[in-house]
């Protein structure tokens, strides 16, 4: 079992920048391949990045590269989300994900969810 706790949602303005946290526990967490997806009001679920468990290379969806950088922390069982020149399109509940095994960017494929942060971007 793994346990996700998510924190660093919140209001920004747009051009702003937050950085997610996603605090990781539970057996062997090592293991695991960790994601970050949003979900907008009325929108699909949409995969953002992904850090895989063998090392930390990360795969990044197209409309995510530039702008959001993933990182891990072992020591820490930590992962963050930086994200930078926020628009108000980026709005949406931010969730952490553990897959067992690589990276997927595809929701179904993973086993444990966090609870989900609000971002909401707006002047």
């Amino acid at each position: 079992q793994v346990q996700l706790v998510e924190s660093g949602g919140g209001l920004v303005q747009p051009g702003g920048s937050l950085r997610l946290t996603c605090a990781v526990s539970g057996s062997n967490p090592h293991f695991y391949s960790m994601g970050w997806f949003r979900q907008a009001p009325g929108k699909e679920r949409e995969g953002i990045s992904c850090i895989h468990y063998g090392d930390d290379s990360i795969t990044y969806a197209e409309s995510s590269k530039g702008r959001f950088t993933m990182s891990r922390d072992r020591p820490k069982n930590t992962v963050y989300l930086q994200m930078d020149r926020l628009e108000p399109e980026d709005t949406a509940v931010y969730y952490c994900a553990a897959l067992r095994g690589l990276c997927a960017l595809v929701g179904d494929f993973y086993e444990y969810w966090g609870q989900g942060t609000q971002v909401t971007v707006s002047s």
